[in-house]
């Protein structure tokens, strides 16, 4: 089994930061992209930010130059740093991670249970 255990999020003023980590544990062979995905209500998901196992980042044009993400991949944990938070960005924040368990060689997606963010203005 594998499994994507987020912490971080909560409540916090407009301005203000926030931190989001994503740790994945289990049978893992190979860690690919993580990432996190956001979703509004009645919004459809969008991304927040991502990584590559080359270390190519990708970033929501929503919230380009206020987000940082960073990935451990021997510890298998990605941080992700939010900055110049808006009331828009209240979301429930999902990780995100394509990997690889023990014993095949097939990638699969992964999603944690989300994460409630919450700005207030």
């Amino acid at each position: 089994q594998v499994y994507l255990v987020e912490s971080g999020g909560g409540l916090v003023q407009a301005g203000g930061s926030l931190g989001l980590s994503c740790a994945a544990s289990g049978s893992i062979f190979r860690l690919g992209v993580m990432g996190w995905y956001r979703q509004a209500p009645g919004k459809q998901r969008e991304l927040v930010a991502q990584m590559s196992s080359q270390g190519t980042t990708s970033y929501g044009d929503s919230v380009k130059g206020r987000v940082t993400i960073s990935v451990d991949r021997v510890q298998k944990t990605g941080w992700l740093q939010m900055n110049g938070l808006k009331p828009e960005d209240t979301a429930v924040y999902y990780c995100h991670a394509i990997l690889t368990p023990l014993g095949t060689e097939i990638p699969k997606t992964y999603w944690g249970q989300g994460t409630q963010v919450t700005v207030s203005s």
